[in-house]
């Protein structure tokens, strides 16, 4: 059993008379990317803010290590890594030298633990250049590095491919990957690119209005809407005969849809050939986050 290292109870944000966040509650657990999706005016930043010590909670609890934020915050704060927004660093500084000033703010942190992660973020044969030379994925992985110098457990990072190029997006997305599965990091990654997080993450919650309104595996998500896509004829037979076996049957156009069940789907197909319904097309497809994101929100942007 993976450790749980970030608890989120029934936590809640009041701001004047309104409620920005309503009793969310949540888990992450060791060497898990966890996805954190919601569109614009949700509740996302603000979640993050608190889980982070930026702002505090009306109610609520929030636990890093089984060490509470409110009554141990400097020991919960210590497991934590986290971007909030850009990371914050020194142009003029070269990347060593911003490491080196972190770390002095730090307990513990010497200069071997700064090769370990000038190593571990790859810029050894840029590290002792100045910042304001670096590409903006460089920026990235210099801002982790220094959100990883105190050895944390958990590390939330927010929007980190934001800006990247598509080659920068893959490079941020693989070594987000190995902090979690080789390093044994539980990432939490809040992103407005749903087709990233569809690759990236393990699950996903989804925040609308304050709440979140469904935790689950990218990979169970995906696969309990799969649907079947046929085409055949005659049209009405065939149609009357799905509508007779699956519980439900939807028709766009010329094209006849249905849920993916997989002990049923060939028997279906069996009973259209046993009524002469000639079967031109039979596809099974997975719909993509995004499409799950505007259904489960009902159509709103994403942020």
């Amino acid at each position: 059993m993976s450790e749980t290292t970030l608890s989120v109870r029934n936590l809640t944000k009041t701001i004047g008379k309104r409620q920005i966040i309503k009793d969310i509650s949540f888990d992450l657990k060791s060497g898990e990317v966890f996805g954190f999706l919601g569109p614009n005016g949700a509740g996302k930043t603000t979640t993050i803010r608190m889980l982070v010590g930026l702002i505090k909670p009306t109610s609520g609890s929030i636990q890093i290590c089984g060490y509470d934020v409110k009554k141990d915050f400097s020991k919960a704060m210590e497991r934590l890594g986290c971007i909030v927004e850009n990371p914050e660093l020194y142009p003029y500084l070269t990347g060593w030298e911003n490491l080196q000033f972190f770390a002095r703010m730090l307990k513990g942190v010497d200069d071997k633990r700064i090769q370990e992660i000038v190593k571990l973020v790859g810029l050894k044969e840029r590290i002792h250049d100045k910042v304001k030379t670096y590409s903006l994925g460089m920026r990235q992985r210099l801002g982790i590095g220094q959100a990883l110098l105190s050895r944390p457990k958990v590390l939330i990072l927010d929007e980190p491919t934001n800006g990247l190029d598509p080659s920068g997006i893959r490079e941020m997305r693989q070594f987000i990957r190995f902090l979690a599965k080789e390093e044994g990091l539980s990432v939490l990654v809040s992103s407005h690119l749903l087709s990233e997080i569809q690759l990236l993450c393990d699950r996903v919650s989804i925040i609308l209005s304050g709440k979140i309104i469904h935790t689950e595996t990218v990979h169970s998500l995906l696969t309990a809407q799969e649907k079947i896509f046929w085409r055949f004829t005659p049209m009405d037979a065939g149609v009357e005969i799905l509508r007779s076996v699956s519980p439900s049957v939807t028709i766009d156009g010329d094209t006849v849809i249905t849920p993916f069940i997989e002990e049923e789907a060939g028997q279906w197909s069996r009973l259209l050939f046993e009524a002469n319904v000639q079967v031109k097309e039979m596809n099974r497809q997975i719909p993509s986050l995004e499409h799950l994101f505007l259904e489960l929100t009902g159509g709103e942007s994403i942020e």
